[in-house]
């Protein structure tokens, strides 16, 4: 059964940082693209970053250079980044992969 836990969520300052973390298991972690999506109130969820296995990756033109996707296969581990975090991040933080979906840990950048 796959499962993917995520955590390193918080109440952050405009300007902070956050790292989050997915935990993959019962899944062949490293053979598989991995994503990060959020989903603020009121809208649809969209990708944030994603990974392929052999490490290329991909970003939300609005993240562009503040957040970076990592992938740890050794240790079936997914990482985000975020640094310059603004308003406009607050939102439910997933990792996924096939159809799988974390639970989502949430990020709220407030003053």
């Amino acid at each position: 059964q796959v499962q993917l836990v995520e955590s390193g969520g918080g109440l952050v300052q405009p300007g902070g940082s956050l790292r989050l973390s997915c935990a993959a298991s019962g899944i062949i972690f490293n053979i598989y693209d991995m994503g990060w999506y959020r989903q603020a109130p009121g809208k649809q969820r969209e990708l944030v970053a994603g990974i392929s296995i052999g490490g290329t990756t991909n970003y939300a033109d609005s993240v562009k250079g503040r957040f970076t996707v990592s992938r740890d296969n050794g240790k079936n581990m997914v990482y985000l980044q975020m640094n310059m975090l603004k308003p406009e991040d607050t939102a439910v933080y997933y990792c996924s992969v096939l159809s799988f979906w974390g639970q989502g840990t949430q990020v709220t950048v407030s003053s």
